[in-house]
Protein backbone atom coordinates (compact mmCIF):
# COMPACT_ATOMS: atom_id res chain seq x y z
CA UNK A 1 0.00 0.00 0.00
CA UNK A 2 2.91 2.67 1.05
CA UNK A 3 4.42 1.81 -2.62
CA UNK A 4 1.38 2.76 -4.28
CA UNK A 5 0.58 5.70 -2.26
CA UNK A 6 4.01 7.02 -3.43
CA UNK A 7 3.87 5.70 -7.17
CA UNK A 8 0.52 7.77 -7.02
CA UNK A 9 1.96 10.31 -5.46
CA UNK A 10 5.17 10.58 -8.09
CA UNK A 11 2.40 10.23 -11.43
CA UNK A 12 0.61 13.22 -10.07
CA UNK A 13 3.36 15.68 -9.31
CA UNK A 14 4.12 14.70 -12.57
CA UNK A 15 1.20 15.20 -14.77
CA UNK A 16 0.09 17.80 -16.69
CA UNK A 17 -3.82 19.46 -16.58
CA UNK A 18 -5.32 21.17 -19.58
CA UNK A 19 -3.70 23.98 -18.99
CA UNK A 20 -0.34 22.27 -19.38
CA UNK A 21 -0.96 20.67 -22.61
CA UNK A 22 0.59 22.18 -25.89
CA UNK A 23 -0.34 19.50 -28.05
CA UNK A 24 -3.24 20.19 -29.82
CA UNK A 25 -4.34 16.55 -30.06
CA UNK A 26 -3.85 16.12 -26.61
CA UNK A 27 -5.34 19.17 -25.73
CA UNK A 28 -8.94 18.17 -27.51
CA UNK A 29 -8.13 14.39 -25.24
CA UNK A 30 -8.75 16.29 -22.60
CA UNK A 31 -11.29 19.14 -22.99
CA UNK A 32 -13.71 16.05 -24.52
CA UNK A 33 -12.57 13.05 -22.33
CA UNK A 34 -11.00 14.27 -18.87
CA UNK A 35 -12.77 17.59 -18.68
CA UNK A 36 -16.31 17.02 -20.09
CA UNK A 37 -18.63 16.79 -17.37
CA UNK A 38 -21.94 16.30 -19.22
CA UNK A 39 -24.55 13.76 -17.60
CA UNK A 40 -24.74 11.51 -21.06
CA UNK A 41 -27.96 10.05 -22.05
CA UNK A 42 -26.28 6.61 -20.71
CA UNK A 43 -24.93 7.25 -17.43
CA UNK A 44 -28.41 6.91 -15.76
CA UNK A 45 -29.54 3.25 -17.19
CA UNK A 46 -26.12 2.01 -16.49
CA UNK A 47 -25.99 3.29 -13.30
CA UNK A 48 -29.38 1.29 -12.03
CA UNK A 49 -27.30 -1.66 -13.68
CA UNK A 50 -24.37 -1.24 -11.66
CA UNK A 51 -26.47 -1.23 -8.73
CA UNK A 52 -28.76 -3.67 -9.01
CA UNK A 53 -25.61 -5.77 -9.65
CA UNK A 54 -24.16 -5.07 -6.10
CA UNK A 55 -27.29 -5.85 -4.88
CA UNK A 56 -27.66 -9.39 -6.38
CA UNK A 57 -26.91 -11.97 -3.76
CA UNK A 58 -26.92 -15.29 -5.80
CA UNK A 59 -23.47 -16.98 -5.99
CA UNK A 60 -22.03 -18.47 -9.07
CA UNK A 61 -18.80 -20.57 -9.54
CA UNK A 62 -16.09 -18.11 -10.46
CA UNK A 63 -12.77 -19.92 -12.78
CA UNK A 64 -9.68 -17.49 -12.50
CA UNK A 65 -6.81 -17.01 -14.87
CA UNK A 66 -3.59 -17.12 -13.58
CA UNK A 67 0.42 -16.98 -15.11
CA UNK A 68 0.71 -19.08 -17.66
CA UNK A 69 -2.47 -19.24 -18.57
CA UNK A 70 -3.29 -21.94 -16.10
CA UNK A 71 -7.28 -22.45 -14.39
CA UNK A 72 -7.66 -21.84 -10.68
CA UNK A 73 -9.52 -24.08 -8.50
CA UNK A 74 -13.00 -22.45 -8.74
CA UNK A 75 -14.55 -20.22 -6.42
CA UNK A 76 -17.68 -19.33 -5.66
CA UNK A 77 -19.03 -15.53 -5.66
CA UNK A 78 -21.88 -13.81 -4.91
CA UNK A 79 -22.59 -11.51 -8.14
CA UNK A 80 -22.38 -8.14 -5.84
CA UNK A 81 -19.46 -9.09 -4.61
CA UNK A 82 -17.98 -9.10 -8.72
CA UNK A 83 -19.82 -6.04 -9.26
CA UNK A 84 -17.90 -4.54 -6.33
CA UNK A 85 -14.46 -5.72 -7.30
CA UNK A 86 -14.16 -6.24 -10.45
CA UNK A 87 -16.80 -4.08 -13.03
CA UNK A 88 -14.65 -0.59 -13.96
CA UNK A 89 -15.77 2.25 -11.60
CA UNK A 90 -18.67 4.83 -12.70
CA UNK A 91 -15.77 7.30 -13.16
CA UNK A 92 -13.32 5.53 -15.63
CA UNK A 93 -16.75 4.08 -17.18
CA UNK A 94 -17.60 6.90 -18.26
CA UNK A 95 -14.13 7.99 -19.80
CA UNK A 96 -14.18 4.79 -21.50
CA UNK A 97 -17.85 6.33 -22.58
CA UNK A 98 -16.78 9.64 -23.69
CA UNK A 99 -13.33 7.63 -25.80
CA UNK A 100 -15.55 5.81 -27.67
CA UNK A 101 -17.82 8.87 -28.75
CA UNK A 102 -15.48 11.01 -29.57
CA UNK A 103 -13.21 9.04 -31.99
CA UNK A 104 -16.33 7.00 -33.12
CA UNK A 105 -14.59 3.71 -33.62
CA UNK A 106 -16.18 0.97 -36.57
CA UNK A 107 -15.14 -2.10 -34.24
CA UNK A 108 -14.03 -2.29 -30.12
CA UNK A 109 -12.91 -5.29 -28.53
CA UNK A 110 -12.62 -5.70 -25.18
CA UNK A 111 -10.33 -8.24 -22.98
CA UNK A 112 -11.95 -8.78 -19.54
CA UNK A 113 -15.88 -9.03 -20.13
CA UNK A 114 -16.21 -9.37 -16.85
CA UNK A 115 -20.22 -8.73 -15.54
CA UNK A 116 -20.49 -6.53 -19.03
CA UNK A 117 -20.68 -2.63 -17.54
CA UNK A 118 -17.87 -1.55 -19.71
CA UNK A 119 -18.55 -3.48 -22.48
CA UNK A 120 -22.18 -1.21 -22.38
CA UNK A 121 -20.45 2.00 -21.92
CA UNK A 122 -18.49 1.51 -24.98
CA UNK A 123 -22.18 -0.09 -26.89
CA UNK A 124 -24.46 2.85 -25.76
CA UNK A 125 -21.41 5.66 -27.02
CA UNK A 126 -22.29 4.93 -30.93
CA UNK A 127 -24.81 2.13 -32.00
CA UNK A 128 -23.10 1.79 -35.25
CA UNK A 129 -19.95 0.30 -33.47
CA UNK A 130 -19.64 -3.54 -33.58
CA UNK A 131 -18.30 -4.53 -29.34
CA UNK A 132 -16.66 -7.74 -29.35
CA UNK A 133 -16.07 -8.65 -25.87
CA UNK A 134 -14.20 -11.86 -23.91
CA UNK A 135 -14.66 -13.09 -20.82
CA UNK A 136 -12.61 -15.92 -19.52
CA UNK A 137 -15.19 -17.41 -16.98
CA UNK A 138 -18.37 -18.68 -18.59
CA UNK A 139 -20.68 -18.46 -15.85
CA UNK A 140 -19.70 -14.54 -15.44
CA UNK A 141 -20.37 -14.47 -19.25
CA UNK A 142 -23.28 -15.52 -18.76
CA UNK A 143 -24.37 -12.74 -16.62
CA UNK A 144 -23.15 -10.53 -18.71
CA UNK A 145 -25.13 -11.81 -21.81
CA UNK A 146 -28.25 -11.72 -19.51
CA UNK A 147 -27.42 -7.63 -18.93
CA UNK A 148 -26.46 -7.22 -22.81
CA UNK A 149 -29.89 -8.60 -23.09
CA UNK A 150 -31.89 -6.35 -20.37
CA UNK A 151 -29.97 -3.47 -21.88
CA UNK A 152 -31.07 -3.96 -25.46
CA UNK A 153 -27.73 -4.11 -27.13
CA UNK A 154 -27.72 -5.56 -30.04
CA UNK A 155 -24.30 -4.45 -31.36
CA UNK A 156 -22.11 -7.04 -28.94
CA UNK A 157 -20.49 -10.06 -30.18
CA UNK A 158 -19.17 -12.35 -27.12
CA UNK A 159 -16.67 -14.88 -26.77
CA UNK A 160 -15.94 -16.91 -24.13
CA UNK A 161 -12.49 -18.61 -22.46
CA UNK A 162 -9.22 -18.30 -21.82
CA UNK A 163 -7.98 -14.83 -23.94
CA UNK A 164 -5.09 -16.82 -25.16
CA UNK A 165 -7.51 -19.01 -27.02
CA UNK A 166 -10.26 -16.91 -27.74
CA UNK A 167 -8.72 -13.25 -28.80
CA UNK A 168 -7.20 -15.58 -32.39
CA UNK A 169 -10.94 -16.60 -32.59
CA UNK A 170 -12.23 -13.37 -32.25
CA UNK A 171 -9.90 -11.45 -34.41
CA UNK A 172 -10.43 -13.84 -37.00
CA UNK A 173 -14.09 -12.08 -36.89
CA UNK A 174 -12.52 -8.35 -37.46
CA UNK A 175 -11.19 -6.94 -40.23
CA UNK A 176 -9.66 -3.71 -38.61
CA UNK A 177 -9.20 -2.73 -35.17
CA UNK A 178 -10.19 0.87 -33.81
CA UNK A 179 -10.39 0.55 -30.51
CA UNK A 180 -8.80 -2.15 -28.15
CA UNK A 181 -9.53 -2.05 -23.88
CA UNK A 182 -7.42 -4.60 -22.65
CA UNK A 183 -8.43 -5.54 -18.91
CA UNK A 184 -7.34 -9.02 -17.91
CA UNK A 185 -4.47 -10.93 -17.13
CA UNK A 186 -2.52 -8.06 -15.42
CA UNK A 187 0.78 -9.71 -15.96
CA UNK A 188 3.61 -8.96 -18.21
CA UNK A 189 3.94 -11.43 -20.89
CA UNK A 190 0.09 -12.10 -21.52
CA UNK A 191 -0.10 -8.14 -21.53
CA UNK A 192 2.46 -8.11 -24.43
CA UNK A 193 1.59 -11.07 -26.21
CA UNK A 194 -2.20 -9.50 -26.70
CA UNK A 195 -0.87 -6.03 -27.60
CA UNK A 196 1.43 -8.23 -30.67
CA UNK A 197 -1.96 -10.30 -31.81
CA UNK A 198 -3.91 -6.90 -31.65
CA UNK A 199 -1.31 -5.03 -33.45
CA UNK A 200 -2.28 -7.46 -36.52
CA UNK A 201 -5.43 -6.33 -37.25
CA UNK A 202 -4.55 -2.21 -36.23
CA UNK A 203 -4.47 0.73 -38.65
CA UNK A 204 -2.70 4.24 -37.88
CA UNK A 205 -6.23 5.32 -36.18
CA UNK A 206 -6.29 2.61 -33.95
CA UNK A 207 -6.15 3.43 -29.59
CA UNK A 208 -5.40 0.67 -27.24
CA UNK A 209 -6.30 1.26 -23.82
CA UNK A 210 -4.87 -0.46 -20.83
CA UNK A 211 -6.34 -1.04 -17.72
CA UNK A 212 -4.44 -0.75 -14.06
CA UNK A 213 -0.96 -0.17 -15.31
CA UNK A 214 0.32 0.31 -12.16
CA UNK A 215 -1.60 -2.35 -10.58
CA UNK A 216 1.96 -4.46 -10.24
CA UNK A 217 5.53 -4.21 -11.30
CA UNK A 218 4.80 -6.21 -13.96
CA UNK A 219 2.50 -4.44 -15.57
CA UNK A 220 4.26 -1.33 -14.93
CA UNK A 221 7.62 -2.64 -16.66
CA UNK A 222 4.65 -3.82 -19.69
CA UNK A 223 3.57 -0.30 -19.91
CA UNK A 224 7.48 1.30 -19.82
CA UNK A 225 7.74 -1.63 -23.10
CA UNK A 226 4.26 -0.54 -24.55
CA UNK A 227 4.72 3.06 -24.67
CA UNK A 228 8.16 3.04 -25.96
CA UNK A 229 7.25 0.80 -28.55
CA UNK A 230 8.52 2.13 -32.22
CA UNK A 231 5.49 1.83 -34.11
CA UNK A 232 3.32 4.14 -30.86
CA UNK A 233 3.65 7.89 -31.71
CA UNK A 234 2.14 9.47 -28.71
CA UNK A 235 0.96 7.81 -25.13
CA UNK A 236 -1.23 9.34 -22.83
CA UNK A 237 -0.88 7.85 -19.55
CA UNK A 238 -3.87 9.00 -16.65
CA UNK A 239 -2.60 6.30 -13.90
CA UNK A 240 -6.12 3.55 -14.07
CA UNK A 241 -4.75 3.49 -18.33
CA UNK A 242 -2.61 4.09 -20.40
CA UNK A 243 -3.42 4.98 -23.88
CA UNK A 244 -1.85 4.10 -26.84
CA UNK A 245 -1.70 6.09 -30.49
CA UNK A 246 -0.42 5.19 -33.87
CA UNK A 247 -0.85 7.88 -36.02
CA UNK A 248 2.00 9.00 -38.01
CA UNK A 249 0.86 12.54 -38.55
CA UNK A 250 2.42 13.51 -35.13
CA UNK A 251 5.69 15.37 -35.95
CA UNK A 252 7.19 13.74 -32.83
CA UNK A 253 6.71 10.93 -30.30
CA UNK A 254 5.25 12.01 -26.73
CA UNK A 255 4.12 10.15 -23.67
CA UNK A 256 1.73 12.63 -21.19
CA UNK A 257 0.48 11.98 -17.78
CA UNK A 258 -2.60 13.60 -17.53
CA UNK A 259 -5.18 14.41 -15.09
CA UNK A 260 -8.44 16.64 -14.68
CA UNK A 261 -8.82 20.20 -13.61
CA UNK A 262 -11.49 19.24 -11.09
CA UNK A 263 -9.31 16.47 -9.12
CA UNK A 264 -10.84 14.26 -6.61
CA UNK A 265 -8.65 11.90 -4.75
CA UNK A 266 -11.57 9.07 -4.71
CA UNK A 267 -11.44 9.17 -8.19
CA UNK A 268 -7.41 6.90 -7.79
CA UNK A 269 -6.13 10.64 -9.10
Amino acid sequence: MIKRIFQFLKFYFSANTLHGVHSPFVFDFCRKILEDQRNFYAYGDLVTLREQLRQNKSVIDVNDFGAGSLVLPKKKKRISEIAKTSATAVHFAKILFKTALTYQPKSILELGTSLGISTLYFSKANDASKVYTIEGCPNVAKVAQNNFQTSKAKNIQQFTGEFGQSLPNALKEIESLDLVFIDGNHRYQPTMDYFELCMKKSNENTIIVFDDIYWSDEMTKAWTELKNDPRVTQSIDLYQFGYVFFNKDFKEKQHWKLVPLRWKPWQVW
